[in-house]
């Protein structure tokens, strides 16, 4: 009997700890297999959010000098990078053919003087010949016939024609002449305007044949060091926020290779309407205006452009990786679970996908445009995960803005699955 109850109470001593051993075992299991979620804390802090693309250095102008005249080069005053004012000589043309003409033009027009004085002369003698004849013939008729008094007239009015003749042709020898000075003057290539010198297309010697092209000499660029163009291209989806900011007149931050450690700050100058489409892709040139007091910023830089479209500061942001998050099934709790229900399959290809895209009317893919910044974020409570639907603002490459209150500062947002 003594015995029995002893077997009785080591079976039961044995199943009492085999079935806290199973207990155990299987809480040691659940709590090892339990999902471990990455999370992140809600902050408050600024929100910057920006369009980024590159674009080309230029001047603000860029003033090409050509020649209107021809001739070999026998003076070259300026090089590349000096800096010039206006009326500077920077070549000089052979005058000699051009001296010649100058020359030849005043002879022509000292002979078209000469023939107004002989001419003047002229005229005046047969105003008084006329004269004469006239006073004689009031003194008797039959002195003079009609026609000898006929030819004074005629006489005198040819003579005024051909004075009329003579003045014309000074001023044709004047106009000549003034041509042939000019042409003189165009053999001094002068700056048109004060500038760097960014081009020289012409050395000493070289002859230039003005008569087939107007050739180009040099290419100044007037005022770089108040401000130069930065030439961006942006594209057409980016449009609309960058001509907000312009009206805002937000800032416009970039960076060129040359100078990696410098923040250069300009300001969106020109929006232009000129499409260009490459691939179907389609691009606004937008031209930056920055300031270049100590000439770092040289033509034909390329600049990575950050446009500033938004700024908010102080507002609750939350970190991007929380809005990329997709949880599974089974994680979520009961009551989010249709939240899951709509999102595409992993069996949906991303050609389906977009094929229904494209089938949406545009009054469909307006409304899904408002609602585009309604999201979910997910909270862990009791081991599972709940839905947060937050209104989203503004973005940066790190946190998104949530407008309302749903969320707190200090609260978690799940991010990740540490061991999925």
């Amino acid at each position: 009997m003594r015995f029995r109850i002893t077997l009785i109470v080591i079976l039961l001593l044995l199943g009492g700890s085999a079935t806290a051993g199973v207990l155990g075992l299987r809480s040691f299991w659940k709590e090892k297999n339990r999902p471990r979620f990455r999370e992140a804390e809600v902050v408050r802090g600024d929100i910057v959010s920006v369009v980024n693309s590159t674009g080309t250095v230029q001047p603000v102008l860029r003033v090409q000098i050509g020649t209107f005249v021809s001739g070999p080069i026998v003076e070259l005053r300026v090089d590349f990078n000096d800096h010039v004012k206006k009326g500077d000589l920077l070549a000089r043309i052979d005058p000699r053919i051009y001296k010649a003409f100058v020359a030849r033009d005043e002879a022509n027009l000292a002979t078209a003087n000469a023939e107004v004085a002989r001419a003047t002369a002229l005229r005046q003698q047969a105003i008084n010949d006329e004269r004469r004849a006239e006073e004689l013939r009031a003194l008797n008729q039959d002195y003079l016939a009609d026609s000898v008094m006929d030819q004074y007239k005629f006489q005198r009015l040819s003579l005024e024609a051909q004075l009329e003749v003579a003045h014309a042709a000074v001023k044709q020898a004047t106009a000549t002449l003034e041509n042939s000075t000019a042409n003189l003057d165009y053999t001094n290539i002068k700056s048109p305007v004060d500038g760097i010198v960014i081009d020289r297309k012409i050395d000493e010697g070289q002859t230039l044949a003005a008569q087939f092209t107007t050739p180009e000499l040099f290419v100044v660029a007037p005022n770089m060091e108040k401000e130069m163009y930065v030439y961006a291209s942006v594209d057409e989806a980016d449009i609309g926020q960058i001509q907000d900011a312009k009206r805002r007149n937000e800032p416009v931050e970039f960076t060129v290779d040359a100078y990696p450690e410098d923040l250069f700050v300009g300001t969106i100058d020109q929006i232009r309407m000129n499409p260009t489409t490459v691939q179907n892709v389609v691009t606004y040139p937008v031209v930056v205006k920055s300031a270049n007091p100590e000439l770092k910023l040289m033509p034909g830089m390329t600049a990575s452009l950050s446009f500033q479209v938004g700024r908010h500061d102080k507002v609750i942001r939350i970190p991007n990786a929380a809005l990329r998050f997709y949880p599974r099934p089974e994680h979520v709790r009961p009551e989010d679970q249709a939240l899951l229900e709509g999102a595409a399959t992993d069996s949906e290809s991303a050609e389906e996908r977009n094929t229904v895209a494209e089938r949406r009317s545009a009054s469909e893919k307006a409304e899904a445009g408002k609602k585009r910044s309604r999201r979910h974020v997910w909270m862990v409570e009791d081991n599972l995960l709940k839905a947060v639907e937050v209104a989203t603002g503004l973005s940066d490459n790190k946190f998104t803005e949530a407008v309302g209150d749903e969320l707190k500062e200090g609260q978690k947002l799940v991010t990740g699955l540490e061991n999925p």
